[in-house]
């Protein structure tokens, strides 16, 4: 039996780019050669990238996913690196499943190839399908039955994928049937508010039941709705942690594990962030790898002098750089001067692109042939500003970017074609109290660095307007904030009823309308962009509810 070096590859691939990611691949099992590793370990889905949804029902997807796997071994030998056991995940086939009803199409599986010298040495299907929150595994793969167990230098070494790690028996009970010293699991985890804390206690509790140490890769990168944060980490068999990655980057995590004892780490266990670090990170990174993969440059977005569109603005120049970030203040009669200022006071901070196009007049112009009033008059102004908008990105060629934040999507508090328009919305899963506490945690860390504080302090202690009508404020038709929010965390991500909202001291009358609100808006926020998840309940994936719906929460538990 003897020493082996383990390299865990924190990646980030793109869904279908089977050349771009196995090119990644490749130069991470370079890096993991030169580092004198003998076992590459790369994340889940790590050639096709992940998700896939429906890809993976698509015959052709699943030969191109088999041929490039295929070809990255050839590529392997020709690189020299054919001595190097490379894990990794890719879309496969079970060919010998029939086809029939409650059977994905084509028999796709969420499989694991471990190549040498040229070929195929072992193969692994994902045992356990996760079939809730975001993931609908069993749509599209066909579970595996069998364990996956290799050896290298004399070493037993079991493989598991993601969900198999989450749940009991299976994969984790077949490693220890084994004798494995090692469970060698590949993951597409992604990024939830406190999950690192979630993660170290199920490695540690596994590697209990395991009898032998974990070693968790994952992904990070965005891909649509979902931010993956890496946090790719080795736990001994007795739970100590040894190694961990950093979260939000690529990393090549080395491990040693000598002929006996516990693995050992080469590089030092980063410090954890704090929430609203990890947050921000996960944000600009969902934002950045949406613009970038989907083939876009730069980013425009309307800059009121408010709360919102100053942290999406901020967020845009972290993501992209100033030079990429077109920021258009959209003044209409109503808006205040100190508003306008303050959006011209950031864009002189941030260096982003800045410029300033009246409204008044198309208002007018439409006013005269329509005649609106009241809340369709305010809505008027917010679509002029999204075809304002709109118009730009066609001429010019970006991405327009949505300002509102999850507390106005609960509430339906935005305006459809207006507010609402745009490609991509950057803090869609952040509820109004926390994009105060973001404002105010970017400001500090530029104090921290030297650096002008890019959101002004009058957007951040300014009460909330849409500015829509003279003198109007957000308070006008909508609770406290603090309260509101803590109502729409219960109900929400808690799925908490009337009634159990009632007994935990809150108003009854405020309650029924703040659900209300929310159960009527639902066809506002499937008209919204997609942004990145980070709560434990996102809009979206998370949640789905139909849009035609008589069940209403606020009268069954009067």
């Amino acid at each position: 039996m003897a020493p082996i070096r383990l390299a865990l590859a924190q990646i980030n691939p793109t869904v279908g780019d089977l050349a771009g990611n196995s090119a990644l691949i490749l130069a991470q099992c370079r890096a993991a050669a030169e580092a004198g590793a003998d076992v590459a370990l790369l994340p889940e889905m790590a050639l096709t990238g992940y998700p896939i949804e429906d890809l993976a029902l698509r015959d052709s997807f699943i030969e191109a996913s088999r041929d490039a796997g295929l070809a990255l071994a050839a590529a392997l030998m020709t690189n020299g690196l054919g001595e190097l056991t490379v894990v990794f995940g890719l879309l496969d086939r079970a060919a010998e499943t029939q086809p029939g009803l409650g059977s994905p199409r084509n028999a796709p599986t969420n499989a694991v190839w471990v190549l040498h010298g040229g070929e195929i040495i072992a193969q692994y299907r994902k045992h356990h399908l996760p079939n809730y929150g975001v993931f609908d595994e069993y749509r599209y793969f066909v579970p595996g039955d069998q364990p996956g167990i290799i050896e290298v230098a004399g070493r037993t070494i079991a493989l598991a994928v993601c969900e198999d790690l989450w749940q009991s028996g299976g994969p984790v009970d077949w490693a220890r049937q084994a004798g494995a010293e090692l469970l060698l699991v590949l993951n597409g985890s992604p990024y939830e508010q406190a999950k690192d804390d979630v993660r170290l206690e199920l490695c540690q509790q596994r590697a209990a039941e395991a009898g032998c140490a974990v070693a968790y890769a994952n992904l990070f990168g965005g891909q649509d709705e979902l931010v993956f944060d890496g946090d790719s980490l080795v736990v001994s068999a007795n739970g100590t942690l040894i190694a961990r990655s950093p979260r939000f980057q690529p990393d090549l995590l080395i491990v040693d594990m000598p002929e006996s004892g516990p693995p050992v780490a080469i590089t030092p266990i980063p410090a954890p962030l704090d929430t609203e670090a990890e947050i921000w990170a996960a944000l600009v990174l969902g934002l950045r790898d949406y613009v970038r993969k989907n083939g876009f440059t730069s980013v425009v977005l309307g800059l009121s002098g408010g709360i919102d569109s100053a942290v999406v603005a901020a967020l845009a120049c972290d993501a992209l750089g100033p030079d990429h970030v077109h920021a258009v203040s959209l003044p209409s009669s109503y808006s205040s001067q100190h508003s306008q200022d303050d959006a011209a006071l950031l864009a002189e901070r941030t260096d982003l692109q800045f410029r300033t196009v009246p409204i008044a007049d198309m208002v007018a112009a439409f006013q005269n042939s329509l005649g609106l009033t009241g809340l369709a008059e305010e809505n008027l102004q917010a679509r002029v500003r999204g075809v304002t908008l709109m118009g730009i990105s066609n001429q010019e060629g970006h991405l327009v970017l949505a300002t509102g934040n999850k507390t106005e999507l609960s509430v339906g508090y935005s305006t459809i074609y207006g507010d609402a328009v745009g490609g991509f919305a950057p803090i869609k899963d952040i509820p109004k109290t926390l994009v105060w506490g973001l404002a105010r945690w970017r400001n500090e860390q530029a104090r921290r660095e030297n650096q002008p504080e890019p959101i002004p302090q009058s957007s951040i202690d300014k009460p909330p307007s849409a500015e829509l009508r003279p003198d109007q404020l957000d308070s006008d038709s909508l609770p406290d904030y603090a309260v509101l929010d803590d109502i729409l965390d219960d109900y929400v991500e808690q799925d908490r009823g009337v009634a159990e909202l009632v007994a935990q001291g809150f108003d009854a009358a405020l309650v029924r309308d703040v659900v209300r609100m929310t159960d009527a808006a639902e066809y506002k926020r499937r008209q919204y962009p997609p942004g990145p998840k980070v709560s434990l309940r996102a809009f979206g994936r998370d949640r789905r509810l139909p849009i035609t719906n008589r069940w209403r929460e606020a009268t069954s538990d009067q």
